[in-house]
């Protein structure tokens, strides 16, 4: 059974929003090293509607022969559901559109998928996913920022959700790499 693994670089102050404006600087091998095992352990790779219209066009353009090629090469290859339901067709290689009862596909995504199901921005859909129970693990990596414009993970729009603490490592950099699950006990 697959687990649903959702993953953001997060200021102090919760935005999640444009974090190629504010990451960078603390971005170091520890932190590419954790990203590097985030990826090692991804069956099947989930994402809401903008992030898909954005990676879908970025990613297969990306030249074989550049920096980001070996990156390129996961996204494109690696299997992609999109949360959509107003999506009608997916055109990038390997995706599949989740739509209508999308509480129940996901489900059965997680019953049919040996591996984590990874997920990486798309705040909107792991807010929606968090109130129904659907993520097994949120990974942050807390920047030591506060950026203070732009839209934070958590809002009034999400119910309570009670995590436990997984795991936690300090970068050098300052960098918190934090891991949650839900904490079915309260």
């Amino acid at each position: 059974m697959g687990k649903i693994v959702s993953s953001f670089f997060i200021a102090l102050d919760g935005v999640v929003e444009q974090p190629d404006q504010w990451h960078f600087p603390y971005f170091d091998d520890e932190m590419g090293a954790a990203i590097g095992e985030g990826m090692a352990s991804c069956a099947a790779f989930l994402m809401g509607r903008t992030m898909y219209d954005e990676w879908s066009t970025y990613w297969p353009s990306i030249a074989e022969d550049s920096e980001e090629a070996e990156i390129a090469a996961f996204f494109n290859n690696i299997r992609k559901y999109v949360i959509s339901n107003s999506l009608t067709e997916a055109k990038w290689q390997e995706s599949t559109i989740i739509s209508g009862d999308i509480e129940t596909k996901v489900r059965r995504l997680k019953d049919e998928t040996d591996g984590n199901i990874n997920m990486s921005g798309s705040a909107k859909t792991v807010r929606w996913l968090l109130a129904h129970g659907l993520v097994d693990e949120l990974e942050l990596m807390v920047h030591p920022i506060v950026v203070g414009k732009g839209q934070r993970l958590f809002n009034e729009q999400l119910p309570a959700v009670p995590l436990k603490l997984l795991s936690s490592k300090t970068f050098g950099s300052g960098v918190l790499h934090l891991r949650y699950g839900p904490d079915t006990a309260k």
